[in-house]
């Protein structure tokens, strides 16, 4: 049985899968098993696995339809037999010495979980360092104070602490015990840190950037999503069941409205985004009708954001002035439409 596990789907990944896969085999920690969930690929990322596989042992391939990333990481899940669980997604890398550190790092400090810092890199190479935490060893109770409450209602103000999956070396036996997973394509992330870190014991955390993370301007996250208010409906579902199951309430009696607020951001960037094929009036109607949702307006009359980035925060201030139309010129000024 490997150390550890690293996760990767795979879905129409052909200009980018080969660096990926070779920043695993280069890893100077060799006790690994590398799961390559190939998610549908309609390009050559399947045959691309297949002779990963046969290349080398360690490297397993599995085929599935098509069903989006969760469904891919999920397999993953049932799949892995090691240890620890690492995600690494497929246009993304880690460095030589990444798997090493975190292994070392959990042993040395006696804590189940391990984190680090990554590197953004752009399409034109310029890269910046992100920090997970400060370096050092967070209890439980650190844990719960700096990623669970955060995650749970401080989803507005800078600096915003970002649900990524991939900064951590994960315990295995904690995944399987809680049957801990994802669902859905949107802000998966955020839900399955909280409950993981609910039961973990401690985190042990390297200022070291460790992940080198390709900011992707074709990205999921960057298209207009049509069911966008199915997904965020789902999700915070999901997350009221967590919040309530966890007994997270106190910890930020407005996490509601809070998330509804991120959530009504989200919802209108997605409106007002390049591909979204509705006329002007229609995306202005959509978000109009998004601030009169129940859930929205209660979040808007009690809870003013502030301290977000600049353009986050002229939208929340047009939307609590009601000020659609000039919402939507600073849209269309925005994104140049």
């Amino acid at each position: 049985m490997p150390s550890i596990s690293v996760i990767i789907p795979v879905y129409q990944a052909e200009k980018l899968l080969q660096a990926c896969v070779e920043s695993v085999r280069k890893q100077t920690f060799s006790d690994w098993e590398l799961l390559l969930i190939d998610d549908g690929s309609q390009d050559a990322s399947p045959a691309m696995c297949d002779a990963y596989a046969a290349q080398d042992h360690r490297i397993k391939v599995f085929h599935k339809p098509n069903g989006g990333v969760s469904s891919a990481r999920n397999l993953g899940l049932q799949k892995a037999t090691g240890d620890c669980i690492a995600f690494l997604d497929a246009d993304d890398a880690f460095v030589p010495q990444t798997l090493e550190t975190l292994w070392a790092m959990r042993l040395q400090s006696d804590m189940d979980t391990a984190g680090c810092a990554h590197w953004n890199v752009t399409p034109n190479g310029e890269t910046s360092v992100e920090q997970l935490l400060a370096k050092g060893i967070y209890d439980s109770e650190a844990v719960r104070e700096q990623i669970i409450a955060p995650l749970v209602g401080e989803r507005l103000a800078l600096p915003l602490f970002n649900g990524f999956i991939w900064r951590y070396l994960f315990d295995a036996q904690i995944l399987r015990d809680n049957q801990i997973t994802f669902e859905g394509a949107y802000l998966e992330d955020e839900l399955f840190l909280i409950e993981y870190f609910c039961h973990a014991k401690g985190l042990a955390v390297t200022d070291e950037p460790l992940y080198r993370y390709l900011l992707n301007p074709n990205s999921a996250t960057h298209k207009y999503m049509k069911d966008y208010q199915q997904v965020f409906g789902r999700f915070m579902e999901r997350k009221a069941e967590i919040v309530s199951r966890l007994g997270l309430e106190s910890l930020k009696p407005q996490w509601r409205e809070n998330s509804n607020w991120a959530g009504l951001l989200i919802a209108i960037g997605n409106e007002y985004a390049k591909d979204n094929p509705k006329s002007m009036k229609e995306r202005q109607n959509t978000v109009v009708a998004w601030c009169q949702r129940a859930e929205m307006a209660e979040a808007i009359r009690t809870l003013k954001p502030t301290g977000m980035g600049r353009n986050k925060q002229m939208v929340a201030d047009l939307v609590c002035r009601r000020q659609f139309a000039l919402l939507t010129l600073l849209y269309r000024l925005k994104n140049r439409m």
